[in-house]
C-alpha cells in the first residue's frame, strides 16, 4: 500500500465547475483538473447549484450545499474519486426526480 506524505497540506482558494471538470486553484499555486464523472453529484448539478460552493475552513475541502457533496482537497491532491456507492447514488438521485417533480406540479 502507497502512503501519500505531503509537505503542507493542501488549500484550495478558487473553484470552477464546467460541464465536464472540476478545476481547483490551490494556494501554493498550482491548478487541479479532474474529470467530472469522478463526483457524479457535481455531474447531475445543474449549472446554479455548481456554482454554490463554499470553502471550509482555511480550504481544506469544498462543500456544495445544494448537492451535499464534499470534496477534501487532500484527495483531489491524491486523485481519488468520490467514494459514494452505487446505491447511495440512486437514492439521491430518485430523491432530486421527486423534489422537481413536487415543485413542478
Amino acid at each position: 500500500m502507497i502512503t501519500l506524505e505531503l509537505e503542507n497540506e493542501p488549500q484550495a482558494t478558487q473553484v470552477r465547475v464546467s460541464l465536464h471538470a472540476l478545476s481547483v486553484d490551490l494556494a501554493d499555486g498550482r491548478t487541479l483538473i479532474v474529470p467530472l464523472e469522478w463526483y457524479p453529484r457535481l455531474q447531475y448539478g445543474t449549472p446554479r447549484e455548481r456554482k454554490n460552493w463554499r470553502l471550509l475552513g482555511d480550504g481544506y475541502a469544498i462543500e456544495w450545499p445544494d448537492l451535499d457533496e464534499h470534496i477534501g482537497v487532500e484527495g483531489l491532491v491524491a486523485g481519488r474519486r468520490s467514494s459514494e456507492s452505487a446505491k447511495s447514488l440512486k437514492r439521491w438521485l430518485a430523491s432530486r426526480t421527486r423534489q422537481h417533480a413536487a415543485t413542478a406540479g
